[in-house]
């Protein structure tokens, strides 16, 4: 038998042509030990069972095969909270933690109503929650999946008022009296291209779900309809604030009119033009 060292030399070795073996190593350990993070540097000697043994193996080859960690895994890290996520549900990126940044830079840390649109697994409606407790927050999704994911992640989290919505875009918020009453409304909504979608990595085509990622030909289809819904929600001086993607910016911000009276674009770590902010005017 090996012990957790061992293993996870092991690991790294044979992942070594992946981005970060070392992480992805430690991670795949961990679920296949049910160790915590302390427990796995504390206890580098240990013994892992055969039990544990095989199961690491065998995520391990899945993990080769191009199959994503996450998913491996069950979670991923998001603003610090833990998520679950799955098959068919979008796994988050660091990249999306900006539209939760902005977005508090933007409220007033009073009792707001923020909305998420396309929420996915919850991870920007939970951390904005998290940040703004005095704020009621919406969150919209048209897959079924992701809302039942998005309300175990605020459980486990233990965020209880998050009203979860079905539906595309803006529609569940039909009939809730919120016309005009919104503060903030953000979104990572499906901006890649078809075009853009043929090349992306294979742990990405063959894995996530195609429509939380692919808009249409152009990438903004779904931004257009984002944008020209937002303004019926959005009380005078309430964001919005969404993720887009690569070579987008000059695009997008064409799409605002003067009904907005500030529109910026926000880089990311990686001085890339990642999420744009809003304001609808007074």
């Amino acid at each position: 038998m090996s012990n957790i060292e061992e293993l996870f030399i092991q690991g790294r070795n044979l992942l070594k042509n992946f981005p970060k073996p070392d992480i992805e190593a430690r991670l795949l350990i961990l679920k296949s030990t049910s160790l915590s993070e302390t427990q796995f540097y504390a206890s580098p000697e240990r013994q892992v069972s055969k039990k544990e043994e095989k199961s690491f193996y065998r995520l391990l080859s899945r993990r080769l095969k191009g199959f994503p960690v996450a998913y491996l895994t069950g979670k991923k890290e998001f603003w610090s909270l833990d998520f679950i996520v799955c098959p068919g549900v979008l796994i988050p990126r660091p990249e999306t933690e900006l539209v939760v940044e902005k977005a508090i830079s933007s409220s007033s840390k009073g009792e707001e109503i923020v909305v998420d649109v396309g929420t996915g697994c919850g991870n920007i409606a939970i951390a904005l929650a998290k940040e703004l407790p005095a704020s009621l927050v919406f969150a919209t999704d048209i897959f079924r999946k992701a809302i039942k994911i998005a309300k175990k992640n605020a459980s486990i989290n233990k965020i209880s008022r998050i009203n979860f919505l079905h539906g595309n875009l803006l529609k569940p918020l039909q009939g809730l009296t919120l016309e005009g009453r919104c503060d903030i409304i953000v979104s990572n909504p499906p901006y890649v291209t078809e075009e853009e979608w043929r090349i992306l990595p294979e742990e990405i085509r063959h894995h996530e779900p195609k429509k939380a990622l692919v808009a249409g030909k152009s990438g903004l289809e779904i931004i257009y309809k984002l944008i020209e819904g937002v303004s019926k929600f959005l009380k005078p001086g309430g964001f919005v604030i969404f993720e887009i993607g690569l070579s987008q910016k000059d695009r997008v911000l064409s799409i605002f009119n003067n009904d907005w009276s500030s529109v910026e674009c926000f880089d990311d770590l990686s001085g890339i033009p990642r999420v744009v902010s809003a304001q609808k005017g007074l």
